[in-house]
C-alpha cells in the first residue's frame, strides 16, 4: 500500500473546527475525490488515516499532519489539488509527499506559536516576557479529563520573544505579538498555559481572549531553538529513489 503525508491549515473562522469535525470533512473529500483508500478490517471498516498532534479546538493553525494509506498508487501532488479543492475553504491541503521513511509522528518534537495579544502594549508583553524567562518554575493549573493539574509551563519553552506587529492588522489600539517554540511534552504544554504562566509571573491580562496559530510544527534543533519540516526526510528518500532508478535506466547493458 502507497502511504500519502499531508500537511493542511485550520484558518479563519475554521479555526472553530474541532478534530472530530475535520474528521467528518475530510472523510467526505476522500469520497469526493474518488481516493483509492486502504480499509481496516473487521466489521466496521474505516478508511486508512492517522492523524498527528492535531491543534485545540478554537486555534489557527499552518501546520496540521495526518498520513493516508493507498490501496493503488497516485500522484501525491494531483491528490494534494483534489483533496484540497474538495474541502471548505480555511481547511487547506498544501503540501503532500508520499511515505518512505517511518515513525513520523516522533519527529514532530515541538511547535512554533503566534500569540496575538489585542490591547496589551509591547512593552508590557517584554517585561512579562522577561520575568517568565527568568523563573526556574512556573506552576499552572489546567482541568483535565481526570480534573485539576499542576504542572510546569516553564520547562517546555525553548523560545519566547515579542513579535513586531503586522502593519496592516486591524484595529488602532495597542497589540503585543508573542512568538514561542514548545516542546511536546507530557503533559502537553499549550499557549494558554503559557499565557497563565505569564499572568501568574508577571500580572499580564490581556483584555480580550487571544488569538493563537501555530506556525510549524516538526524536529528541534536544541541549539538554535528553531523547528524545521518533517517531510523534508521523505522528500528526500524520493529524489534518492528517483536519482536511483533513473541511474539504473541510463546505465549501458551489460555485454553478452
Amino acid at each position: 500500500m502507497q502511504r500519502i503525508r499531508l500537511r493542511y491549515t485550520k484558518r479563519g473562522r475554521l479555526r472553530f473546527t474541532s478534530h472530530r469535525d475535520f474528521q467528518r470533512a475530510f472523510e467526505r473529500a476522500l469520497r469526493r475525490s474518488e481516493v483509492p483508500m486502504a480499509y481496516s478490517a473487521g466489521f466496521t471498516p474505516h478508511p486508512k488515516v492517522s492523524y498527528a498532534n492535531a491543534a485545540p479546538t478554537g486555534t489557527g493553525s499552518e501546520a496540521e499532519y495526518l498520513e493516508i494509506q493507498l490501496a493503488e498508487a497516485r500522484d501525491p501532488a494531483r491528490l494534494r489539488e483534489l483533496l484540497d479543492a474538495s474541502l471548505p475553504a480555511g481547511l487547506d491541503v498544501v503540501d503532500a509527499v508520499e511515505a518512505h521513511t517511518s515513525s513520523f509522528a516522533e519527529r514532530l518534537e515541538a511547535s512554533v506559536w503566534e500569540v496575538r495579544l489585542d490591547g496589551v502594549e509591547p512593552a508590557d508583553a517584554e517585561r512579562a516576557v522577561a520575568a517568565f524567562l527568568a523563573a526556574g518554575t512556573v506552576e499552572v493549573e489546567r482541568r483535565t479529563k481526570s480534573g485539576m493539574r499542576t504542572f510546569d509551563a516553564r520547562g517546555a519553552v525553548c523560545r519566547l520573544e515579542v513579535a513586531a506587529a503586522p502593519a496592516d492588522r486591524p484595529g488602532d489600539g495597542p497589540c503585543a505579538i508573542l512568538r514561542l517554540v514548545v516542546r511536546h511534552a507530557t503533559p502537553a504544554v499549550r499557549p494558554d498555559d503559557v499565557l497563565s504562566g505569564l499572568r501568574a509571573t508577571a500580572d499580564l491580562a490581556p483584555p480580550v481572549p487571544a488569538a493563537v496559530t501555530r506556525l510549524a510544527q516538526g524536529p528541534l534543533d536544541e541549539e538554535t531553538g528553531t523547528v524545521t519540516d518533517p517531510l523534508a526526510p521523505d522528500r528526500d528518500a524520493a529524489t534518492a529513489a528517483s536519482s536511483t532508478t533513473a541511474g539504473a535506466a541510463m546505465a549501458p547493458g551489460r555485454p553478452s
